[in-house]
């Protein structure tokens, strides 16, 4: 982990003011003043800021929760309406990692790493999203513009893979798409864009986080594989 993650991670500073205080002097990992970028291990190393030791909290909880429709990606709400938070155990620090809008079900990641989180929603990071929208319309065209990309309001999207299957009701469809960007309603929007009505739309992925069996409104801890694969995104990011 770098010096300025762990900083962040220990609530010190922000990563910004924690790279500052580094670039200061003001950082000592086992008695030697720290350098920019240095590599740290919280569980071995002793690190002080201004001759005070800091440390870390324990191991980031991770959340997989199946949110429903109807549902708000909040805190909280004036309005009263539930909210994500309702639906798993209270935790400091806990937010989640990129939103989906309050009729959008599926995969959500909670977490208590703040910095982690940013790191996953980021563009440059580039964490593959699958949705599968239940739809209406001229899908075979509407598939086939897809694939060549359209152009929203807020930049061309290009997904990475399209697919296509018969829905469960009669005249309907199911619209597979992989996406790398966490755009405001991107889905949502990019059917609009190519005559859909969407009826219904899931999140199946988040990066190696998938669905699977988790009914909706329940919610799990990260396997260890996914987690590894977590870490690894978050830590190639923040090399980046």
């Amino acid at each position: 982990m770098r010096i300025h993650r762990a900083l962040a991670r220990a609530g010190v500073a922000s990563r910004r003011k924690a790279e500052e205080l580094v670039a200061a002097g003001r950082v000592r990992i086992n008695g030697v003043v720290a350098r920019t970028g240095q590599s740290v291990d919280p569980a071995k190393d002793a690190i002080t800021v201004d001759g005070r030791a800091v440390a870390l909290p324990p191991d980031a909880k991770w959340v997989v929760l199946h949110k429903p429709a109807g549902v708000l990606t909040t805190k909280s709400d004036p309005e009263g309406r539930p909210t994500v938070f309702d639906l798993v155990a209270p935790s400091p620090g806990l937010t989640y990692v990129g939103r989906l809008d309050y009729l959008t079900e599926g995969v959500l990641l909670l977490t208590t790493d703040g910095d982690a989180a940013h790191l996953l929603t980021h563009p440059s990071t580039q964490v593959e999203r699958t949705y599968v929208a239940t739809v209406r319309g001229p899908v075979k065209i509407a598939a086939s513009q897809i694939r060549q990309g359209v152009e929203l309001e807020d930049g061309l999207v290009v997904p990475e893979s399209v697919s296509v299957t018969e829905g469960e009701q009669p005249r309907t469809w199911d619209l597979s798409l992989s996406i790398r960007e966490g755009r405001t309603r991107e889905v949502r929007r990019l059917c609009e864009a190519v005559g859909l009505e969407v009826l219904r739309l899931v999140r199946t992925s988040f990066g190696p986080v998938t669905l699977g069996a988790l009914a909706p409104g329940a919610s799990r801890s990260l396997t260890p594989k996914e987690r590894d694969v977590i870490k690894a995104l978050t830590h190639s990011g923040s090399t980046r």
